[in-house]
């Protein structure tokens, strides 16, 4: 089978590897009919995550048809189209049984990161039964990809975790993929407020549409501070992982607000205590536990939540490379997310 295999920061081939076999009874083989790229996998490839090894499959998300199950696999069969979670949970241990199924005993995010993962034509899933979904006849399998993570995790990590209120002033610094999908699931809680900062104007355009009620564009807290007159925002949401953009969120929040931190931060950041330490703030970090994808889906299938619209360009997975080549470089190709088919 095909797949782009990881060598190093930098490093990626498009390559020939063997396809997946089962290897537990609560395997499944899934053949990947979509999948996409995310902006972790750019963190992987700029080397802020070295436990990945030279070698491994990249890709944590996708859609596909089940091929061969374990017999201890009782929630699936062969033939089934499912939705892949991006963390994979047995759904026993004590950390699955806290709903914290990114830290389960046995699993985590180890798709794409500890185990091969989806950006191939075929993928083995451990703990099949917790970790897939079944995905209905009919469905828009394109929107159904953005399930996989970053729906989850802009509405668990940056929706949830900054508590955000009706009436609530809300600050989404960062408009790519993951900012857009927090500002598509914060419109759940009805703030008064969503602000969302980025350097590209082609992302603040889309956030517009997408239901922001401010655009902001270089000198991000002198320009919020200024619209929130001198008080800053209620929840303050970091979706990009570089010190600047958590810099800014710690200088807009308003005494007694919310920072949430989405991010995958490959260096560290100054945190300035000297300035939050009497303002009643609370800083918030999470991995995407994925817990609400069943809500989520709902929403989905109600037409109330139309991730579709975050897709702007489509190859075949013959053609990753090009794909990462064009995620890559999203500004200049007004790039948010990629859909990659396996025909």
């Amino acid at each position: 089978m095909k797949a782009l295999v990881y060598h190093g920061p930098g490093k990626r081939a498009l390559e020939e590897k063997p396809k997946p076999k089962i290897k537990n009874s609560t395997d499944a083989i899934i053949r990947i009919t979509k999948t996409t790229i995310c902006g972790t996998d750019l963190h992987i490839m700029k080397g802020d995550v070295p436990e990945v090894i030279e070698g491994l499959i990249l890709g944590h998300e996708g859609v596909g048809v089940i091929e061969e199950v374990g017999q201890g696999v009782s929630n699936f069969k062969v033939g089934n189209k499912v939705l892949i979670s991006c963390i994979t949970s047995c759904g026993s241990c004590e950390a699955c049984k806290k709903g914290m199924y990114s830290h389960c005993e046995t699993g985590g995010w180890i798709l794409g990161h500890m185990i091969d993962g989806t950006q191939a034509e075929y993928v083995r899933i451990p703990h099949a039964d917790n970790s897939l979904h079944h995905v209905p006849d009919g469905v828009n399998e394109e929107a159904i990809v953005m399930l996989s993570d970053i729906l989850p995790t802009g509405f668990e990590c940056g929706v949830l975790k900054g508590q955000i209120k009706p009436g609530d002033t809300v600050a989404i610094v960062g408009a790519g993929p993951i900012g857009l999908a927090t500002l598509l699931t914060a419109q759940f809680y009805s703030p008064a407020e969503i602000i969302m900062v980025d350097l590209d104007k082609n992302r603040l355009n889309i956030a517009e549409s997408f239901g922001a009620t401010k655009l902001v564009t270089g000198n991000a807290v002198e320009k919020i501070l200024k619209l929130t007159d001198g008080k800053g925002v209620d929840v303050a949401i970091e979706a990009v992982g570089v010190s600047s953009t958590f810099d800014i969120c710690q200088f807009i929040v308003a005494a007694g607000g919310h920072i949430a931190n989405i991010g995958v931060h490959g260096k560290s950041v100054e945190l300035h205590l000297e300035k939050l330490w009497s303002r009643n703030i609370t800083i918030t970090t999470r991995l995407v536990d994925t817990i609400t994808t069943p809500m989520l889906l709902k929403t989905i299938l109600s037409g109330k939540l139309k991730p579709e619209k975050l897709i702007t360009h489509r190859f075949a997975i013959k053609e990753i490379m090009k794909a990462y080549d064009t995620f890559g470089n999203a500004a200049k190709q007004k790039a948010l997310k990629i859909i990659l088919t396996n025909k």
